[in-house]
């Protein structure tokens, strides 16, 4: 608590008046404390999703489920199992198309039974496209990129390739990708918006790799606006 109180103090710097003499505007403070809140909130309920989908995937029931969180199988199911949007080939142009097929891959050749933003990321970055291009418009190497991400990629146990599903951060990058496209009068989702959704979402393993490279969607959005 003392931590998260000195994160409030810190961010709202409008609240301290000059010379420390008169109260801090408590209302400034507690706007501020809300909004950290409500980013702790979201934070929270994405760490039970993604463990949730974990447990789906490999095999626990939703009463069991329901057990493990302390509710009914009724009231996790209400939760946590709502549908998840899926993208054919026909949302994609041809380039992620092609991104896709080394995201699966990456996926398949680790093992791993989940498709998170680091395959997104190392899949974005395999070959030449349109997420390559902004990266170098924005002085950052791809390949470096690649190299990177793929560092992280761990081995998993699963052999059943066709079991795969999305993280919820995955997902999230997509869903914001599939907005940028829609922004721009586009009907299907390029490379270089889901590096954008990838850098938006601002968590996961892609989102500390791009950081730790000196790319924030900032950058890159006034890249892209260069560019085009």
């Amino acid at each position: 608590m003392d931590d998260l109180i000195a994160e409030v103090d810190r961010t709202c710097d409008v609240a301290h008046r000059p010379g420390g003499q008169e109260q801090p505007d408590w209302l400034a403070l507690l706007t501020v404390a809300a909004n950290l809140a409500g980013q702790l909130q979201a934070l929270a309920d994405d760490l039970v999703e993604d463990y949730v989908e974990h447990c789906r995937m490999h095999g626990s029931s939703w009463t069991d489920i329901g057990t493990a969180l302390g509710v009914t199988r009724q009231a996790v199911q209400q939760r946590f199992h709502a549908p998840h949007k899926r993208y054919g080939p026909e949302t994609m142009t041809d380039d992620l198309r092609q991104a896709m097929v080394q995201v699966k891959q990456a996926a398949v050749h680790h093992r791993n039974n989940y498709i998170g933003t680091e395959h997104l990321l190392w899949g974005l970055t395999a070959e030449d496209n349109t997420a390559t291009r902004l990266l170098r418009a924005a002085d950052v190497s791809p390949e470096d990129l690649h190299r990177a991400v793929g560092a992280r990629l761990s081995m998993g146990a699963s052999q059943a390739a066709e079991r795969i599903a999305w993280t919820p951060y995955s997902r999230k990058a997509m869903a914001i990708a599939e907005e940028r496209a829609e922004a721009v009068g586009s009907a299907r989702i390029d490379c270089d918006q889901l590096l954008l959704g990838l850098a938006q979402i601002g968590r996961g393993v892609a989102a500390g790799v791009l950081s730790d490279a000196g790319v924030d969607l900032a950058t890159l959005d006034d890249c892209l606006g260069r560019s085009g």
